[in-house]
């Protein structure tokens, strides 16, 4: 499952892939309480690699399809 990250004042994204073992709802309840509080938000990619993020500077969070829902190619959507 990718996770995309808007930093404010940054054009760039941070894009972590997480394994395909995650959930998603648990996923989804883990950044909303980090982004309630004043915290880090800490994710855990498929390689083992650790990515923390201080949520004041989070601008948005999109969570894509878990992996054996993507597409890749002509007939992509």
């Amino acid at each position: 499952m990718d996770v995309r990250i808007g930093i404010v004042q940054t054009a760039k994204e941070l894009e972590v892939e997480l394994s395909e073992e995650t959930d998603r709802d648990t996923l989804l309840r883990q950044v909303e309480e980090a982004l309630s509080g004043d915290a880090v938000l800490w994710l855990t990619d498929r390689r083992g690699r650790r990515v923390g993020v201080p949520v004041a500077r989070v601008a948005y969070v999109e969570v894509g399809a878990p992996s054996p829902d993507r597409r890749v190619g002509f007939g992509a959507p």
